[in-house]
């Protein structure tokens, strides 16, 4: 249960994080190399796991094993714990395996009583230190473990303060200190009911317990559920935290100690240059605290050249033996440099890809280690705005929502998709507000530079279109109430109109008032490097959902190697084109939307051509017509009236077919290949399309490679008979155009029926190729619509009732399956069937490595997301070789 670390003997060297926590393997790490590390010992998770297991007791015999392991330091450091002459204090601090920074608890100074601090006063000859130690333990020790008001002990501190006439904590003398330890165990007395603790081992007792309550507490829970909705799957799986019990050293015992905090690279950049703070006469919580502002580092040698020039070797040192950036807490104690803590430091994605690459060059590490070391998902930060470090931090934020679609967008707001466009044209940045979008709002969300809605979640609509277009969106902001008609929202009593300017950070799902400072993106000749690296080793391909030739034009500059998911649908919405797409929902019979659809074919052939000579050389899916027909249709009077008048036609006729079209259930209802089969004149029109302009392209001597795709078929009948229906067309419009060269035209499916999966092999007589479209599939596998999961799953992940969101993350055991077997029955008729996966979870690092080990050709993701897809993809495969 418990494991020691020192110059005597270090148990822990080599175990598992999981079992000792990062700080405790770090600790023990370090000192085995020789590092100046206070002794101390730690506590694992699996006690941690076991105090919860029996009702918050800890285990028996952990208080012998701590009183053995406290036996061992008093003879490493000749001290005594509790001893009035020359006593041990001690630290204890958390330390889960994925670090949780600042969610649970710290206790400085244990050991400490009233003989105690005399003892100390009299080893250290320094009365005004021994008191200070004793005040901060008495008030940290009240507030964390005893959960006493923290405000009560700072009215004591502000009194003494007054009677000795200073401001500053440093100002108060020894006198003055001792007086404020009585204050304070008398505040601690009033509101824990109970005097102080005088029995150092009872203190302990309680301190472990309080650090192991502190894995449950309300900060900790939710920083766990927040990084396990972004795919943290390690930090969902944890059964508590280790203790480290470390043995004190002190950086405020006068001017020539101090403390501090530092990177061994810079975290925001990635210069290979030490980034950090020191303060002088402190403990490590002031640097924290920023009770006082600390220097950088780099003047630290003029204050101690020695400590400075140690703490460089120590940079370089523990670069080497880790061979990755640190971040590392130090104190120095009269003099002498003291390591706490060594972690894996955290850095934005910029300096991650800055660091690998330097490592290289270097000698640290491999190529293939560079490419492992970058979190795939942190490209982000290299691709899209952000808002400078400086404003960010002093921004207003007015509240948080779902961080759906990162960077960073500031503009006016606007309410529906109409004004969106209009102001947008009239030269403004704007933001669109919604309760939630619809494909109604696609033109406003083209014009907006970002989107805030009340209601969704992070796969909701309004999330998958921003993502797909690199659109900072911040979605399910629930403290936002949108009042459409008087153009305003209220956040928490704040009023703003649509002549108000806000900001939003997609990255961490903040609204903030007014105007915050951007910075946009630099693409520096690393970022490529690593790309280089990634495309050396990847085996999958990488394809993009792309609907405009500008989106496929972005996704090739991206490294696309082709159209996963062209979505026709998003085609129609432009105002010149909607009117005819209207007119033939509206149609009473064959001939009448055949008219409509024959003024629709030059729009999608134009279209198409654009797309095929953007992706010259490079296969191209174009998903048939898949939502159901009443979404092209306004369901509100006012734009039912507008429509009318546009159409020539009465708004009673308008209301009447919207009426027709409903569905109690639209997801399940008549879209997908139903829609074909009902009306395959829609299906004839846009093959049609499709093959005039690839003819287009070959008289251009454009390579053009489209491939068809029939969406929701869940038998293989529905297959056949569209399928024959493709062919013909092909063949009707080849003879039109007296085209007489081969067009290769692929047919496949797209798979995101349960049903498909199950029945593959008789659904593969039919297909080319197919394309799982896991969004659906999740759906209809959970039985959750995704438009409505926020209302219960933040409860699921908590509660662990699914680990991450299965529509960010692909469901590994559940969807997973379905999958595996599709692509098993699949290749068991065809066996070089091509297959890929064109859901939101093809641009999920997580999902893309389950898409390499199941065999898939290539996997398809918005323009965005085509870098990330590329790192992940070569990292499944290195994993996968390994």
């Amino acid at each position: 249960m418990v494991y020691y670390f020192g110059k005597s003997k270090t148990e822990g060297k080599g175990l598992a994080k999981t079992l000792l926590g990062g700080k405790g393997v770090n600790l023990a790490e370090m000192t085995s190399i020789g590092l100046p590390v206070p002794p101390g010992f730690t506590i694992t998770t699996e006690v941690c796991g076991d105090y919860y297991k029996h009702g918050k007791q800890l285990p028996k015999g952990l208080m012998e094993e701590c009183h053995d392991a406290i036996a061992q330091l008093e003879q490493e450091l000749g001290k005594k714990f509790g001893d009035n002459d020359n006593p041990l204090l001690v630290s204890v601090r958390s330390g889960a395996a994925v670090s949780m920074p600042g969610m649970m608890n710290t206790i400085l100074n244990l050991g400490l009583n009233d003989a105690a601090t005399e003892g100390l006063a009299k080893a250290t000859k320094n009365e005004r230190f021994a008191y200070d130690a004793y005040r901060r333990l008495i008030n940290m020790y009240g507030d964390v473990v005893m959960g006493l008001s923290h405000h009560s002990f700072e009215e004591a501190f502000d009194k003494i303060k007054k009677k000795y006439k200073v401001t500053e904590d440093t100002e108060v003398p020894a006198e003055g200190l001792k007086e404020l330890c009585e204050a304070y165990k008398d505040v601690y007395k009033k509101s824990a009911g109970e005097d102080f603790p005088q029995d150092p081992i009872k203190q302990l007792q309680l301190a472990i317990e309080s650090v192991f309550g502190s894995w449950h507490a309300d900060r900790a829970i939710s920083y766990r559920r927040i990084e396990a909705a972004k795919g943290n799957t390690e930090i969902a799986n944890l059964i508590g935290t280790a203790v480290n019990v470390q043995a004190m050293v002190y950086g405020n015992m006068g001017d020539d100690s101090g403390t501090g905090v530092g990177f061994t690279r810079d975290p925001n950049t990635g210069l290979n240059k030490f980034y950090g703070e020191f303060l002088i006469n402190a403990q490590g919580e002031d640097v924290v605290a920023g009770i006082r502002t600390p220097q950088p580092v780099a003047e630290m040698g003029k204050w101690d050249k020695a400590a400075h020039k140690e703490l460089m070797e120590i940079k370089d040192k523990l670069e080497t033996h880790y061979k990755e950036m640190q971040d590392i807490e130090f104190t120095i104690e009269k003099g002498k440099l003291y390591m706490l803590q060594t972690r894996t430091g955290k850095r934005n994605g910029i300096a991650a890809v800055k660091i690998a690459c330097d490592m290289v060059k270097e000698g640290l590490i491999t190529e293939k280690e560079a490419v492992l070391r970058v979190p795939a998902s942190d490209l982000t930060h290299c691709l899209l705005p952000s808002f400078k470090p400086t404003a960010r931090n002093a921004a207003d934020v007015l509240c948080r929502g779902l961080n759906a679609s990162p960077g960073a967008a500031v503009g006016k707001l606007v309410f529906t998709a109409v004004e969106a466009r209009e102001r947008f044209e009239a030269g403004e940045d704007v933001i669109l507000v919604r309760r939630e979008t619809s494909p109604e709002d696609v033109e406003g969300m083209s014009a907006a530079v970002g989107i805030l809605t009340s209601t969704g979640g992070a796969t909701s609509h309004a999330a998958v279109v921003a993502r797909g277009w690199g659109k900072c969106c911040v979605a399910g902001a629930s403290d936002v109430e949108i009042n459409e008609k008087a153009k305003t929202i209220t956040v928490n009593g704040r009023k703003f109109t649509n002549k108000d300017t806000i900001s939003l950070d997609g990255t961490t799902g903040e609204v903030m008032a007014g105007e915050v400072e951007t910075q946009e993106p630099k693409l520096s000749g690393d970022f490529a490097k690593l790309m280089e690296w990634a495309d050396k080793y990847r085996t999958m391909k990488i394809r993009t959902n792309a609907d405009s030739p500008a989106d496929a034009k972005r996704a090739r500059e991206f490294g696309a190697e082709g159209i996963g998911l062209c979505r026709t649908e998003h085609m129609f919405f432009e105002a010149d084109r909607i009117i005819h797409m209207r007119s033939m929902i509206l149609a009473d019979d064959e001939t009448d939307r055949r008219a409509a659809l024959k003024k629709l074919l030059p729009f999608q052939r134009k279209d198409f051509e654009g797309i095929f000579k953007a992706m010259a050389g490079l296969p191209v899916t174009i998903r048939l017509l898949d939502p159901p027909l009443h979404e092209f249709l306004p369901h509100e009077a006012a734009a039912q009236k507008d429509m009318a008048t546009e159409l020539g036609v009465k708004p009673a006729d308008i209301k009447k077919r919207s009426e027709a079209l409903h569905e109690s259930n639209p997801m399940l209802g008549h879209r997908g290949c139903r829609l074909s089969v009902t009306y395959p004149e829609i299906l004839e029109m846009q093959v049609q399309a499709i093959v005039e302009a690839a003819i287009i392209c070959a008289k251009k001597n454009i390579d053009a490679q489209p491939e068809i795709m029939i969406p929701l078929v869940g038998t293989a009948a529905e297959l056949r008979i569209l399928r024959a229906k493709v062919e013909e067309t092909i063949e009707v419009t080849k003879a039109a155009k007296k085209h007489e060269g081969e067009l290769k035209i692929l047919i496949g499916t797209m798979i995101e029926i349960p049903r498909a999966c199950l029945t593959a092999n008789e659904v593969a007589e039919y297909a080319d190729f197919f394309s799982f479209g896991t969004n659906d599939l999740t759906q209809m596998t959970f039985g959750y619509s995704r438009d409505d999961v926020g209302g219960f799953l933040p409860d699921y992940i908590e509660h662990k009732i699914v680990p991450v969101d299965p529509f960010q993350s692909l469901d590994q055991a559940g969807v997973g399956q379905l999958v595996e077997m599709g692509v098993t029955k699949g290749r068991s008729v065809k066996s070089k069937l091509k297959i890929g996966i064109c859901g939101e979870h093809g641009g999920d690092p997580s999902s893309i490595g389950f898409c390499n080990s199941t065999g898939l050709d290539y996997v398809s993701c918005s323009p965005f997301r085509v870098p990330i897809a590329r790192l992940a993809a070569a990292q499944a495969a290195l994993k996968q070789a390994k």
